[in-house]
């Protein structure tokens, strides 16, 4: 189905089957700015979607066979199978098709320096932390993020110069189609195991994306992370550390302290000598990691320590990462969050206990029957870090429940770890129920990458 594209300008009108998702909508707007014809389709309506239309490019909610049929290129997301209707019909009539992980491998090509941002978790804040200090420093970058940033105002940027910073993602091994001058790797952990099957196989996978790069490329990554700090040892091109605990990297943070928001506060050491320190506006140890993943970028890129410093310390988080949503009377606030793997559940928990607060709720959507089912006991862990658990029922995403899995089974799990949990798929009782039960002080947060995210606007309102 794919089409091996050597000039975008030989076409004229191109066409996004799936454009509503975060990447495929940054494709679009990219596209739209550069005076491209953009057409697309989506089966959900949502906020991309009308932004979309609102910015002149005609999206269809359904399938849209006309612009299919009439399109000079289309490209489409991981999602679309050879089956759909609008594929069908661009195959009978010559129109050329690209997957959306070729054609963003084809942008990074045309940029001097493509900085892509990759590993498990952690990619998207780590790649809006570079993205506002190169923006800071007057770099004027292209910027392809995967939630929205209220600092570029949306998923993407279109600047004036040779760099493009892009979060990459690992998934059906979408990154080993670009083409890095830059590569950060933050962690590699045991997820997408439905494409996977291996944990082995998703190392292999962040090996072979690390040789991609060339003897003048950059590696910059994860030295607290065993399988990422193997890297030193196969790539060819220059490498740069980060880390908490092992104090071999290049960059280490030490005397780390965190406030009542549970923002931390560390210094910075490269190559053993003190560096700067930096104070983030955003919770957890986690971020840490991913603020000296980028302090090791910009400072390669030239990018001098008092833009980071105040770069980070202004960085209020992207959409959807501990996003505070609003509060409740008695001072209960209420957060969403994305984490929908346990390694990020258990970053979440963390960065909660170190917020000042009474007692934690959390309202936990799981994400896919396969990884539900498959990481189940792992699951059961994660959440049993919470005071009070609500379940609701698994967001199918896309997949088929043939994994004999419910969330029941996760509620049982944690109810056998002595930990009591309420599975309540009805978001109006989940909204009555915490309305009736909070205290004084409570934290509550929305837990999950689906429609969870619809229940903390619920509250509020």
């Amino acid at each position: 189905m794919n089409l091996e594209i050597t000039n975008l300008n030989n076409y004229k009108h191109i066409h996004l089957i799936g454009i509503g998702g975060i990447s495929m909508s940054a494709i679009a707007e990219t596209l739209n700015n550069w005076n491209y014809t953009v057409t697309g389709s989506d089966l959900n309506q949502s906020k991309i979607t009308d932004s979309l239309n609102n910015h002149g490019i005609k999206t269809t909610i359904g399938h849209d066979l006309e612009n299919a049929k009439k399109a000079d290129l289309i490209v489409y997301s991981a999602a679309i199978s050879e089956s759909d209707p609008e594929i069908i019909i661009a195959k009978e009539n010559n129109v050329p098709l690209v997957g959306r992980g070729q054609f963003v491998g084809y942008l990074t090509k045309i940029y001097k320096e493509a900085i892509c941002i990759s590993g498990t978790h952690g990619k998207t804040t780590t790649t809006s932390m570079i993205s506002i200090c190169f923006i800071n420093a007057q770099k004027d970058p292209s910027i392809e993020v995967g939630a929205l940033l209220d600092a570029i105002g949306g998923n993407y940027r279109v600047g004036n110069s040779d760099y493009f910073i892009l979060e990459s993602c690992e998934y059906k091994g979408n990154f080993l189609q670009f083409f890095p001058n830059t590569e950060v790797i933050l962690n590699i952990d045991n997820d997408h195991l439905d494409y996977y099957k291996t944990f082995d196989n998703i190392i292999k996978t962040f090996n072979d994306f690390a040789l991609l790069l060339e003897p003048n490329g950059l590696l910059v990554t994860n030295a607290d992370d065993a399988n990422c700090y193997k890297l030193k040892d196969i790539v060819k091109s220059k490498f740069i550390s980060y880390g908490i605990e092992n104090e071999n990297a290049n960059f280490v943070a030490k005397n780390i302290t965190f406030n009542n928001n549970g923002f931390a506060i560390f210094d910075v050491y490269k190559n053993n000598e003190f560096y700067t320190s930096i104070e983030l506006s955003i919770a957890g140890k986690h971020n840490v990691l991913n603020a000296l993943a980028c302090t090791a970028v910009c400072d390669y890129y030239g990018i001098d320590s008092n833009t980071i410093v105040k770069s980070l310390k202004s960085f209020k988080g992207a959409e959807r990462r501990l996003e505070f949503k609003g509060s409740l009377p008695n001072n209960v606030n209420i957060f969403d969050d994305y984490a929908h793997h346990p390694t990020e559940i258990k970053a979440t928990a963390n960065s909660i206990k170190n917020k000042k607060h009474n007692k934690s709720w959390v309202i936990f959507q799981p994400h896919t029957y396969s990884r539900t089912k498959l990481l189940l006991d792992d699951f059961a862990d994660a959440i049993s870090n919470f005071d009070n658990i609500i379940i609701l029922d698994i967001y199918a995403a896309r997949e088929k429940n043939t994994f004999d899995i419910s969330s029941k089974d996760l509620v049982n799990k944690l109810n056998e770890n002595s930990k009591s949990a309420i599975y309540m798929p009805n978001f109006d009782d989940v909204v009555s129920y915490i309305k009736s039960n909070v205290e004084k002080d409570d934290i509550v947060i929305t837990l999950g990458a689906g429609t969870v995210t619809d229940i903390g606007p619920m509250l509020i309102k």
